[in-house]
């Protein structure tokens, strides 16, 4: 069974995660170096949307933020460490990438799947959360695979109603 964000529908409730475990998918988009003190996300994503209509074999329409963190990344807090953020779609072959982008696989495995219900200014609350609250008491720890959002038609940016689903890879 082929994994289709777009498609799928989740129940969260108290911000307890749902778990799920995906097979590798590919993706292609732009990236960009970053941190959290630095952070270039607007410009990154700027670049990207107008763009993203040049993607060939899309899988659905959801739109992907990932982050690819150094190991131990999490261990210690710092607003200036650097990570690799990208702005990209899922496709189900990477045989043609248009000028200017390129592809990233993110390996198969296990993940915590949270809700982020808000605004996307609030998403630093939720964050808080997964990585301050829930992740020291829930047993698990962080694998070294890429973090990801993914926002589909239930993402409206700064509409309080907005839905955007955060997904924690661990073991």
């Amino acid at each position: 069974m082929k994994w289709k964000p777009a498609i799928i529908v989740y129940r969260f409730e108290n911000m307890e995660p749902i778990f799920k475990t995906i097979p590798a998918c590919r993706f292609v988009g732009m990236h960009s170096t970053m941190s959290i003190a630095a952070d270039s996300t607007f410009k990154l994503w700027s670049g990207f949307m107008p763009r993203r209509k040049e993607i060939q074999h899309l899988v659905g329409l959801s739109l992907f933020s990932i982050q690819v963190v150094d190991p131990g990344y999490f261990d210690t807090f710092d607003p200036h460490r650097s990570f690799e953020k990208w702005a990209a779609m899922e496709v189900s072959q990477v045989d043609e990438i248009p000028d200017g982008m390129e592809a990233l696989e993110i390996p198969g495995g296990r993940y915590a799947v949270f809700l982020h219900k808000g605004p996307a200014s609030k998403g630093f609350e939720t964050m808080e959360y997964i990585y301050g609250s829930w992740l020291p008491a829930s047993g698990h720890q962080i694998d070294q695979r890429p973090h990801f959002g993914v926002m589909d038609g239930r993402y409206k940016g700064e509409d309080p109603e907005t839905e955007e689903e955060i997904w924690v890879p661990i073991v």
